[in-house]
């Protein structure tokens, strides 16, 4: 009798234990869930932004590239979250077999982007970019993408070069244009809402009064400096969670009879 009981106490305290770990799984996912919406609602943000972001990640295509793997990140895990709740909720162990060896892909890719992104940091200096606006960059008139891109992050930002006006001594542009200091797009507005240049001329030749003498390199990197560290913060905050929902699933999948 007292062996019964025993064996009863102990086959109640697994399952609680069981059920513990599949409320535990469900609210992990659930996570999951969210952070894959989070990253799908960026990645969609910055393909169909009016303000010409898209273009400003297009002058690099390290940059352009790693908003579309958000896209496709964000979307397996926003279905991968679904996917996880109703496993845990159903107790189903093919479903959690399969949510675990997906989630562990995942997990091992973004691993692997991180270090990718370690490797290949010197694409982002401003020495890089520097070398490239020297090279490639034509002037106001030109229609490739980099040129109108440049254009673009000129205008949206108010800088010019890379670190500053210099960067255009010695440059491709002033070849192509070697009555111009700067490109016209350097030059001042009098306002965002009236477009027209303060003084035109003046700022071709070179005048400091009447251009934009801060670089774009430090105006991006200000103005997106705290969604840097929450796009940072957040993706250390889902490889943990990630981590956590595959030992979840793997406990729930052999204590499920």
């Amino acid at each position: 009798m007292g062996l019964g009981e025993a064996s009863a106490r102990e086959t109640s305290m697994e399952g609680d234990c069981l059920s513990c770990i599949k409320y535990l799984m469900f609210v992990f996912n659930f996570l999951i869930f969210l952070g894959g919406s989070f990253l799908l609602g960026v990645g969609i943000w910055v393909l169909v932004d009016p303000t010409d972001f898209r273009e400003i990640v297009a002058t690099n295509p390290l940059l352009f590239t790693g908003v579309h793997i958000i896209l496709a990140m964000g979307g397996m895990l926003f279905l991968l979250g679904f996917l996880g709740c109703c496993g845990a909720i159903r107790e189903n162990k093919c479903l959690l077999l399969f949510f675990f060896m997906f989630i562990l892909i995942i997990f091992l890719a973004e691993l692997a982007a991180a270090i990718l992104a370690f490797i290949f940091r010197e694409h982002l200096t401003k020495e890089h970019f520097t070398k490239e606006l020297r090279k490639h960059y034509q002037g106001l008139n030109a229609t490739d993408v980099f040129t109108t891109t440049w254009n673009a992050i000129m205008n949206t930002f108010d800088c010019c070069g890379v670190n500053s006006p210099e960067d255009f001594e010695g440059s491709l542009f002033r070849v192509l244009n070697p009555s111009d200091m700067v490109p016209e797009a350097c030059c001042r507005r009098n306002s965002h809402l009236d477009l027209s240049f303060s003084n035109k001329d003046e700022c071709l030749a070179g005048n400091m009064l009447y251009r934009n003498n801060k670089g774009c390199y430090s105006s991006v990197v200000d103005y997106f400096e705290m969604y840097i560290y929450v796009a940072g913060a957040l993706a250390i905050v889902l490889l943990t969670i990630e981590l956590f929902a595959m030992v979840f699933a793997m406990c729930l999948f052999k204590g499920i009879q």
